[in-house]
């Protein structure tokens, strides 16, 4: 199997999008072709096909490969719940939760999972694109490094550093990073990517010439700022809205712990909706639906919500007749009660919830990873998503459902398992399911429970725009990349593929 590791000189680089596109664009020459990160931190995270969890971007770069998603793409996976705590996920499975010192000292373990992960795919995939985390200079994050270079120089694989030019200092960046590693780390990178450039490349060339003298390592490629180009984000929420005729106005609130908030770009997208993020120490505005979405730290987050008065502004929207979504960790918060006895999230082993509707909630140390395939309760439309949470909530209110789960009985077959509910008035709905608004018919049919008169003619499809988008990163990158030495840098002949 061939390897090549894309690494950047800062978070948000571009290392995901380049990882991502260069999947579709060797997938296009048909060669058998996998994405890899060791180590991913994120709170966006998706449901495999073989029933773990890995980084969203991992699974996007999966799609942008034409292959099914799998635990050994994203072997490590970090889930913060705190400032210094993370829960620690290990081939696709909650290990615990731990502090940044301790999972310190576990990265020796850590590493050795990642290097199964990467065996097993040897044995089945021609070419392995992995991306690095952050950056490879974080002095104080070398010891026992398994997300850059130490993972690097255990695979002896060769490496491209990419640098974003819009953030400013784009020739500091490459050059200080490379200064800062290693001398067999420097021999292991074998060229530069300068990523979102605008304006004329002619007035950028004496740059360019200047870099490659100064660390005799080639430009591979200057990459386009690309206006228009909306794949799954994994850490920031992407808040550009494309609107155009506005009939529909929806809020959601951002938790300090928010995660899968890819749930809501369908929405983001649609050019009738306009999506607003609301920041929790701000106001809510006048909109048709309030969503509180999913969080890592539910009882923290709720914590929070009733602190900065957020129970008193979600009343005074259903008072004047708008509807109100929970999802997941959200879907938890509207019950009376949630309870936490084993201290999966929290010292605190009860904590009253919004009281919204009668249910309530007990977390617990298993997780719930699944994707599902699920009827609407009231006009049985058809569509997919996931679960991922702990916890399992029950009471009177889940007695009206809001959708039906296909679930298998070893004796009756599939059977349908309802999920969530909706309020005897109509106006509140929880879930746990993820990705309801992907599927044009679910949205369409939740934009109906909005608002009847809305006005949407349909849903945004999500899936088909999502290819349209890595096609068209594919095309930019073998537009301006050197595709040809890249594939050398790999060790690919025109033979081998």
């Amino acid at each position: 199997m061939k390897v090549l590791m894309v690494q950047g000189t800062t978070s948000d680089a571009g290392k995901s999008t380049l990882v991502a596109g260069l999947c579709r664009v060797f997938s296009d020459l048909n060669v058998k072709t996998a994405p890899f990160k060791p180590q991913n931190m994120a709170l966006n995270s998706a449901v495999t096909d073989d029933g773990g969890e890995i980084g969203r971007a991992q699974a996007l770069q999966a799609v942008a490969a034409r292959q099914k998603t799998r635990v050994d793409f994203n072997p490590i996976l970090l889930k913060p719940n705190s400032d210094t705590g993370a829960q620690v996920i290990i081939h696709g499975k909650a290990l615990s939760n731990m502090e940044a010192d301790t999972y310190h000292d576990y990265k020796k373990v850590a590493m050795d999972a990642v290097l199964v992960s990467h065996q097993r795919l040897a044995t089945e995939f021609d070419l392995l694109l992995v991306e690095g985390a952050g950056s490879p200079a974080e002095i104080n994050l070398r010891e026992n490094d398994l997300a850059n270079m130490g993972y690097a120089e255990a695979v002896d694989c060769p490496v491209i550093i990419i640098a974003d030019i819009d953030k400013g200092g784009v020739f500091a960046h490459l050059v200080g990073t490379l200064a800062l590693l290693s001398e067999t780390e420097q021999a292991r990178v074998k060229g530069f990517v300068i990523n979102r450039f605008r304006g004329d490349i002619a007035l950028l060339q004496s740059g360019l010439d200047w870099l490659e003298d100064k660390t005799n390592k080639p430009v591979l490629g200057v990459l386009p700022y690309i206006h228009d180009l909306a794949l799954d984000a994994e850490d920031a929420i992407s808040i550009e809205n494309k609107t155009g005729t506005v009939q529909l106005k929806i809020a959601v609130i951002v938790l300090p712990h928010i995660s899968n908030h890819t749930d809501f770009d369908a929405l983001r997208l649609h050019p009738n909706v306009d999506l607003q993020y609301v920041g929790i120490f701000e106001s809510l505005p006048n909109c048709d639906l309030v969503i509180l979405p999913g969080s890592k730290n539910v009882i923290g987050d709720l914590t929070h919500l009733k602190y900065n008065k957020w129970p008193a502004q979600i009343n005074r929207h259903l008072r004047y007749g708008g509807k109100l979504l929970g999802i997941c960790g959200g879907f938890q918060m509207l019950g009376h009660t949630i309870f936490d006895p084993n201290g999966v999230e929290s010292s605190t082993p009860k904590t009253k919830g919004l009281a919204l509707a009668d249910f309530e909630t007990e977390l617990t140390e298993s997780k719930t990873l699944t994707q599902i395939a699920g009827t609407s309760a009231l006009h049985a439309v058809s569509f997919n998503g996931y679960e991922i949470h702990c916890g399992h909530s029950t009471g009177a209110a889940l007695r009206q459902p809001a959708f039906y789960i296909d679930d298998y009985d070893k004796d009756k077959g599939i059977v349908k398992k309802p999920d969530g509910f909706v309020s005897d008035d109509n106006q509140i709905m929880g879930t746990y399911i993820h990705g309801l608004f992907d599927s044009p018919q679910i949205s369409h049919l939740l934009f109906d429970w909005i608002n009847p008169a809305h006005g949407i003619k349909a849903g945004f499809d999500l899936n088909r725009h999502r290819e349209e988008q890595l096609d068209q990163l594919a095309d930019s990158l073998r537009a301006n990349l050197d595709m040809q030495k890249i594939q050398q840098i790999i060790g690919m002949t025109h033979e081998s593929r």
